[in-house]
């Protein structure tokens, strides 16, 4: 099961660098452009952090680390 949680850090680690790294190529994207193309830059970064895909991450850890220990509660029955 560790080997599980394990993977799934890595698995978290890079979803925060990639969303990390998105912003700040967005930001400064959005720095050196200007009028509609900022405009748009912008609200895609705001899609990328809190409000958009970074909101979701508190769902998906704990959707990920309920199923495992329901996976380890079921192989644990299995064995009676």
């Amino acid at each position: 099961m560790f080997n599980q949680l394990t993977a799934l850090g890595y698995g978290l680690v890079i979803f925060a660098v990639i969303i990390g790294v998105g912003s700040v190529i967005l930001s400064n994207f959005g720095n050196a452009v200007g009028g509609t193309a900022n405009t748009t830059t912008q609200y895609l970064l705001g899609q990328l952090g809190s409000s958009g895909l970074a909101g979701w991450t508190p769902a998906i850890i704990a959707v990920a680390v309920g199923t495992l220990f329901l996976g380890a509660f079921m192989i644990g029955k299995g064995r009676m």
